[in-house]
């Protein structure tokens, strides 16, 4: 079984080396690693004189312009690259935590189940709030979700993430693949089908990588516009799932989790924090109703309103 790991790359750093040596030494080997890099001259910056091409072999470099790049079609590009029968959809500042992560990701995939994601851990300059964050989306114990679960998970049952996630190809070409034109949220829409086509997604808790972001309250509000935007151009997947009581277990839940270490004085910066995602999503969600200029200043991927 060939398994391939696709990465949208823009601007990196050399933690890219780092990411691609830490899948070299995976317990399962990766057959062909395929970089969907945005703006080649950054690219060509960053490995001018480190012998690139010797030093990962099955690496292949793929270039599009920013104005190209899209959510779902430049990962739908990078499957048609690939000839696994299972691909690895990665974020370029995912980082394996040891080298049995493609072992568990992938160790589920079989039967009724058609995808699994990963568990994302905190770094070591994340923030308390961040923490809490990772904490709550990717819990210590892992799962199977399926349309029975729709009741009591709700839209967390289509929840997956492309920061980490292994997909089988066959399940893959059956639903028709990745959207190709999205602001946002191309995993969930496609494990909504996956859902909806009675097939299982796996949460892997034991397979990790660390990613987190410190976000500024303004950041998190231009993330969740695009979020809102994705949940109102895509009715079909979220029109029927609300998403605002997520919001409330995970206030409730940092409530309880500041109280035990006893740092209850960060709750209200908390809480404005969730504000701002809650405001952003809001506007994302009305965007049809918003002067164009508004649009484009809160969205955080002008290309694709350009486009």
């Amino acid at each position: 079984m060939k398994i391939d790991v696709i990465i949208p790359v823009y601007k990196p750093g050399r933690e890219l080396f780092a990411q691609l040596d830490a899948l070299e030494a995976q317990t399962l080997p990766v057959n062909r690693i395929i970089l969907m890099n945005t703006e080649k001259k950054y690219f060509d910056d960053l490995v001018q004189g480190t012998e690139f091409a010797p030093r990962y072999p099955n690496a292949e470099v793929y270039h599009l312009s920013k104005r190209e790049f899209d959510h779902g079609g430049t990962r739908r590009r990078g499957v048609e690259y690939s000839d696994g029968d299972i691909f690895v959809c990665m974020t370029q500042d995912a980082m394996p935590v040891d080298k049995y992560l493609l072992e568990k990701l992938t160790e589920r995939l079989s039967g009724d189940v058609g995808a699994a994601y990963a568990r994302q851990l905190p770094g070591e300059g994340s923030s308390e709030l961040e923490r809490i964050s990772r904490r709550f989306n990717y819990p210590g114990k892992s799962c199977l979700k399926s349309a029975a679960d729709m009741d009591t998970l709700g839209i967390k049952t289509f929840f997956c993430s492309n920061v980490c996630a292994a997909y089988r190809r066959d399940v893959y070409e059956e639903l028709g693949g990745f959207i190709p034109h999205t602001i946002f949220n191309e995993d969930m829409i496609y494990a909504a089908g996956l859902i909806r086509a009675g097939g299982k997604i796996a949460y892997e808790a034991q397979a990790q990588v660390v990613h987190a972001h410190n976000f500024t309250n303004m950041q998190q509000l231009r993330r969740n516009f695009d979020l809102g935007v994705s949940h109102a151009a895509h009715p079909e997947v979220f029109a029927d799932t609300r998403s605002e009581s997520e919001g409330k277990r995970l206030v409730c839940s940092a409530w309880g989790y500041l109280k035990e270490k006893k740092r209850l004085y960060k709750f209200p910066g908390f809480c404005v924090q969730c504000c701002f995602k809650y405001m952003g999503f809001l506007l994302g969600k009305h965007y049809a109703s918003l002067p164009r200029r508004w649009v484009l200043g809160l969205t955080s991927n002008r290309e694709y309103w350009i486009r």
